[in-house]
């Protein structure tokens, strides 16, 4: 019995010297902010096998090199692009002679300076709300190719949506259209490679971004490709919040109607997103990368577009949060108004603190959150975080039509971005993402209505509603909040 004692104690202090050397490590080495470093000092103090286990595989900071090859990028003339416009803003007299532009100068130059994202003009930009409408657009944009088909996807399920998206990519590529498809392995974990064997056998091409499943030690698994992108023959490209599965056209029990923002744009804003998608491809295909070939970049169709804009993207590999500081910027800047939509809303204290001021200098500051959680902790966090705006006169609303996983900022009804990220730690730090950001009156007006129509089915969610919350609610709301920098 003493031995088996003294077995145990062993054991004790091992797994506490243990917990020590992570703690050492967290708060020494890790250099991660103060707030995600004490949420997982307290992980490891509250739960200490389990913790350390927990951190291994979802603490530890991606190293910040060249996940993605930029080498070839400089045959297609993008980088001598970059060059000249950093050098026409740099120029104090300088001016794009745009009532929609020159207001965000600084926010192009940023873009520029930080993330390679060169300005482009003339585009047409569509925008849809609904699933239905995107994937009928999709499907018919898919029927039309010709030369490629690049596709990648969080979210790609194999139920009827992606069974039809699949047959119609199989079609094209045994029509000798050029098909490849790139899926996140954590967030399609129910898809199979079985699923494509009739594309691939028609010579279609299936890619696999940060694999796990065949490596149960994988260190990465907590940085996902978040990305949607489609780009079709180098002349429309898909950006937005909208998966591959059937819960977005509706037909989830649980979640019911499923609202969204997606866009589709034709004209130079395409060559970026081509560009995302074969920097992302040749990361997660080393042994069939894509060349940079004019057929992928050609000569734009007339797009009868207006649309200024900037492809940016953001990930853990880099040392900048480029998304977040393009939304700190954007809320800088507004003079009148800002609108927000989110199905998450966990900012850290530069984000919170930047909407709270501009709620207390008198801009009309809206966030729109769901009014049901697709993620229980990540939702409690979300009502936390809330609670401070509302005392600050920011205006909350509760989507309660179904479930809203827009990711949209629109200021002034003259400026607004559209993508995948949302506000939350996960999508600034962790994972990969990608967003549009829209120099134009038009499609912000658009963006505008969309919101404004939402709120006539929305609830208002006041000071007083919000302060008659159950105390269990208070408590979820407590712990989630003291975890939020990790979920």
């Amino acid at each position: 019995m003493t031995f088996e004692f003294e077995i145990v104690s062993i054991l004790l202090i091992i797994l506490f010297l243990i917990n020590i050397l992570f703690a050492g490590i967290i708060i020494f080495i890790e250099r991660k902010d103060a707030s995600a470093t004490w949420a997982w000092v307290l992980i490891l103090f509250f739960i200490p096998f389990l913790g350390f286990l927990v951190y291994i595989f979802l603490g530890q900071n991606l190293t910040r090199r060249r996940l993605f090859d930029w080498e070839g990028i400089k045959k297609i003339g993008i980088m001598d692009i970059i060059a000249k416009q950093i050098q026409q803003v740099q120029n104090p007299s300088f001016s794009y002679h745009d009532e929609n532009i020159d207001p965000y100068r600084d926010l192009i130059f940023m873009h520029l300076i930080n993330n390679d994202a060169i300005l482009t003009k003339d585009n047409h930009v569509e925008v849809f709300a609904d699933g239905h409408d995107k994937f009928r657009q999709l499907l018919q944009d898919l029927e039309d190719a010709k030369d490629h088909i690049h596709m990648q996807y969080y979210i790609f399920r194999n139920d009827d949506l992606g069974q039809q998206i699949i047959q119609k990519l199989t079609q094209k590529a045994q029509e000798g259209v050029q098909v490849r498809i790139l899926y996140d392995e954590l967030g399609s974990r129910q898809l199979r490679r079985k699923h494509f064997k009739e594309l691939t056998a028609a010579g279609g091409e299936v890619g696999v971004f940060f694999p796990s499943k065949l490596a149960p030690l994988n260190f990465r698994l907590n940085y996902r490709n978040h990305r949607k992108l489609t780009v079709i023959d180098g002349q429309h490209g898909y950006v937005g919040g909208f998966n591959v599965g059937d819960e977005y056209l509706g037909k989830s029990k649980k979640f019911g109607y499923w609202r969204d923002t997606h866009l589709r744009v034709s004209g130079n804003a395409v060559d970026p997103m081509q560009t995302r998608f074969i920097l992302d491809w040749n990361q997660a295909s080393k042994d069939h990368p894509i060349q940079y070939e004019a057929r992928y970049f050609p000569m734009k169709n007339p797009s009868n577009g207006t649309a200024t804009m900037q492809i940016v993207s953001s990930g853990p590999d880099s040392e900048w949060e480029q998304i977040k500081n393009g939304y700190m910027k954007m809320i800088m800047i507004a003079k009148e108004s800002i609108y927000i939509q989110t199905p998450y809303f966990i900012p850290d204290q530069s984000l919170l603190d930047s909407l709270r001021v501009a709620a207390l200098t008198g801009k009309d500051v809206r966030i729109m959150i769901p009014s049901m959680p697709d993620h229980p902790f990540v939702y409690w966090a979300t009502l936390s975080h809330i609670g401070q705006l509302l005392k600050s006169g920011v205006k909350v609303y509760i989507y309660q039509k179904g479930f809203i996983h827009a990711k949209s900022i629109i200021i002034d009804r003259k400026m607004s971005s559209v993508g995948t990220a949302n506000i939350d730690m996960r999508s600034f730090k962790l994972n990969f993402e990608v967003n549009a950001f829209i120099y134009d009156q038009e499609i912000s007006e658009r963006l505008s209505k969309d919101f404004e129509n939402d709120m006539m089915i929305s609830d208002r969610l006041t000071i007083e509603k919000y302060n008659t919350r159950p105390k269990m609610i208070r408590f979820k709301e407590s712990i989630s909040r003291l975890l939020s920098p990790i979920l």
